[in-house]
């Protein structure tokens, strides 16, 4: 019976992914740990970090054997679609690999949904209908807004899906 390769996913033990990656290797799998240029400035320093695209999971390509790769150090399980691995299909990690630049998947930035000094209104939470400036975007998916509270301007922090253009 011939069995073909296929690649399957693996959920990793938190903060263990470099020792999983480094005993599949040794058990002879080959591995996939698609990483992303994540580019931050931290304290006023320009930093280039390189998460995990899928945080807490790899790619191993199966040959013949799983089940030595289901109990590798780092591994907590491998995603099963039944009683045998999921089978990711080639052309998904294939499309990952093409998308590398220097070993590293850049991700497009979005689209901005607003320009600086765009006037905003605040749709939920403790500022409910205030109308402010947006001053910018911040990580986490968080937008700066210029609200005009206790008689000055104030720059607030909010979530993005609580903002809206307004007229």
């Amino acid at each position: 019976m011939f069995v073909m390769a296929f690649w399957a996913a693996a959920q990793l033990q938190p903060q263990r992914d470099q020792l999983a990656l480094h005993c599949l290797r040794l058990f002879g799998f080959e591995t996939y740990a698609p990483r992303l240029r994540d580019r931050r400035t931290v304290h006023g320093c320009k930093v280039i970090k390189t998460p995990l695209l899928f945080p807490g999971y790899i790619f191993v390509l199966v040959q013949l054997q799983w089940s030595q790769a289901q109990w590798a150090p780092g591994i907590a399980r491998l995603v099963m679609d039944g009683s045998t691995p999921a089978a990711v299909p080639d052309a998904v990690v294939a499309a990952l690999k093409a998308r590398e630049v220097s070993g590293l998947i850049e991700l497009p930035p979005p689209p901005p949904r607003f320009r600086r000094g765009d006037y905003v209104r605040v749709r939920r939470g403790p500022f409910a209908n205030k109308v402010g400036l947006y001053a910018g975007m911040k990580p986490r998916d968080r937008v700066a807004v210029l609200l005009s509270l206790l008689g000055g301007s104030r720059r607030v922090e909010l979530a993005h899906a609580d903002v809206a253009r307004w007229p």
